[in-house]
């Protein structure tokens, strides 16, 4: 992964914005939060050369990677840092970086998510259908053995 390459892949995300911050650091947002952060200086002195939110698991195993760190700053919130770009293969950034667009999108107001785009689409599935006719909740059941009591 290079930083153009992972410039191309948060900016295909939806509703995503880009902007720098801290003097050199490219920052990317979605509702105004931000879900991954690049230095644009690539110089060797620097810690981290990226740094994206992740859930609790990843965040757990992916600190136990060489080259991944919790992120500086911003360990407490789940981010991990990434000594060089090699320390992920390009497969794990595709997979990671939409993952945590999608964690800090839901952390957005409805009508936000909706405005941009990154509302999940929350309509039942053919098979949850199904079930909802077919079932049938408690409370009716045991109203209708009442109502046929003598």
């Amino acid at each position: 992964m290079t930083l153009a390459r992972l410039r191309d892949l948060c900016l295909s995300l939806p509703g995503v914005t880009e902007q720098i911050q801290w003097e050199k650091d490219l920052v990317f947002k979605v509702g105004g939060k931000m879900f991954c952060v690049t230095c644009t200086d690539l110089d060797p002195s620097h810690d981290v050369v990226a740094s994206f939110k992740c859930d609790d698991e990843t965040f757990a195993s992916l600190i136990e990677r060489e080259d991944i760190i919790p992120a500086p700053y911003l360990a407490r919130a789940k981010w991990v840092g990434l000594r060089t770009f090699a320390a992920l293969d390009d497969g794990e950034y595709k997979q990671l970086i939409p993952r945590a667009h999608a964690i800090v999108s839901l952390t957005l107001p409805k009508k936000v998510q909706a405005t941009l785009g990154v509302l999940e689409d929350r309509r039942p599935t053919h098979k949850d259908e199904r079930s909802a006719r077919t079932s049938t909740p408690p409370s009716s059941a045991r109203d209708r053995r009442r109502r046929n009591r003598p």
